[in-house]
């Protein structure tokens, strides 16, 4: 490179092959050295002055891109070098996504990624800040989003190799109901329904009922209001649902009391629960974080960072140093309750050992026309609106309305198989072990009847 592009700072993440460098101007590639920048391709849509980091679907793009110019034929010989200008929320955001692919493809650890990065003459990264308007508080760093990233990959909160990048752009526009999982399968955050259905100032609303069909196919068995009353909540529960009204003013943090009953209401849920305040960012996000930190060791950084990287704006102000305020108890109450649930377990595992014991001792006694296959019989009888004076998630909600709207991508669902499996299972089992219990001499048919009795439990429990 010669001196027009002026090297600020170079980091090797695959030697002789992959490198990460900030360079004032455009290079051009060479016999021994293919260069590329994302610095205009992923672009992070702002709300104030907060820029980054990168959602998940960037990221993810970023490193199909990656892994296919390292898998490239024509660059097999090449150097391959990431460059980014000396813009700083650029750099920090090109810095963040080789960072991620590295955590992420290459098994490094958070800390030897920002290590890499920050060696040599490269000068520090420019941390990421919150949505807020006005001055930042808090700073989130390029190593506290990595080490978002690899507690939440240890979880399995996110598989590239099956990672539907087209339903998660489709479905965090706000015209398609602006949702994102947190915890897949778990919390989903997302922006407040209204009374109907409709396009008020250019801005797309959604009733409840919007809302409805998605849930129900992604086992949504709750919803937590955490903003005012817009909508009647007995909507969701006359669909079937169970709906929950913890409220606390816009952009402050929640009580003691009010965070135990939202940890209690997603330890109790029977499936996902819907979380949503006014524009599903702030007092979600700080809700959501304190799930994180006590059921999966998230630090405080951690949760907001992966909170972020899912649904870009969340957890503002002051919401982001109670969040550090409360790291310590959220730790303290999750190996409490891991332990009561490992004492549970225990107990539940001894009490089917002896049950199996009870059906093994009966084997002996069971005949070919048993009445195992019967079924057990059964017993019969056995609305307040928000106030006048616009709130930060009215803000927040009016900027995301503004964002150019992207083509719509057809979302495919695809329907289980596994009973079927288990009915033929049952079938071949059935066949085989009865010809041997009915061929076989006395001696051997105990044998045969416990194999027999155990396969047909298993198959039985699947059906």
């Amino acid at each position: 490179m010669g001196d027009d592009n002026e090297l600020l700072g170079a980091s090797e993440f695959i030697k002789d092959r992959l490198y990460f460098a900030t360079l004032r101007s455009k290079p051009k590639s060479t016999a021994n050295t293919h260069f590329f920048c994302t610095d205009d391709e992923f672009i992070y849509e702002n709300f104030y002055a907060d820029f980054g980091p990168l959602n998940l679907a960037m990221l993810y793009r970023y490193c199909c891109k990656l892994n296919k110019k390292l898998k490239s034929f024509t660059l097999s010989r090449k150097r391959i070098i990431h460059y980014t200008s000396y813009d700083q929320r650029k750099r920090a955001n090109a810095a963040f996504l080789i960072g991620a692919y590295a955590v992420i493809y290459l098994k490094r650890t958070s800390e030897e990624v920002y290590r890499a990065l920050i060696s040599g003459t490269n000068v520090s990264y420019l941390p990421f800040r919150d949505a807020a308007f006005g001055n930042c508080t808090y700073d989130l760093t390029i190593l506290d989003c990595l080490q978002g990233i690899r507690k939440a990959l240890q979880h399995g909160f996110f598989d590239f190799e099956n990672f539907d990048v087209e339903e998660y752009e489709h479905y965090e526009r706000v015209e398609n109901g602006d949702f994102n999982w947190i915890v897949p399968g778990k919390l989903l955050a997302f922006s407040g329904p209204h009374p109907k259905s409709k396009i008020e100032n250019g801005y797309p609303l959604h009733a409840p009922e919007a809302y409805f069909s998605y849930f129900r196919q992604h086992n949504v068995t709750d919803v937590v209001r955490l903003n005012k009353k817009i909508y009647e909540g007995r909507r969701f529960t006359d669909a079937g649902f169970e709906h929950h009204d913890l409220f606390f003013v816009d952009g402050t943090t929640p009580s003691d009391l009010l965070t135990r009953r939202f940890l209690h209401i997603c330890e109790s849920a029977k499936g996902a629960i819907a979380v949503h305040c006014k524009a599903g960012l702030g007092r979600t996000g700080t809700l959501i974080g304190c799930y994180l930190m006590k059921h999966y060791r998230f630090t405080a950084p951690e949760a907001i960072a992966w909170t972020r990287i899912c649904r870009p704006g969340s957890v503002i102000g002051p919401q982001q140093h109670f969040l550090e305020q409360k790291q310590h108890s959220m730790w303290v109450q999750g190996d409490l309750h891991r332990s009561k649930q490992k004492q549970q377990q225990l107990r539940q595992s001894r009490q089917q050992e002896r049950n199996m014991a009870r059906l093994i001792s009966s084997v002996d006694d069971m005949s070919i026309d048993s009445t195992i296959l019967k079924p057990p019989s059964v017993d019969e009888n056995e609305f307040r609106e928000e106030d006048m004076i616009p709130t930060q998630g009215d803000k927040l909600l009016a900027l995301k309305g503004q964002r150019h709207p992207r083509p719509t991508a057809t979302v495919l669902s695809f329907g289980s198989i596994y009973k079927s499996i288990a009915l033929i299972m049952f079938c071949i089992i059935f066949a085989a072990f009865g010809r041997e219990l009915i061929g076989k001499k006395k001696k051997k048919k105990k044998k045969y009847r416990l194999i027999f009795f155990f396969m047909l439990e298993n198959c039985l429990k699947i059906i």
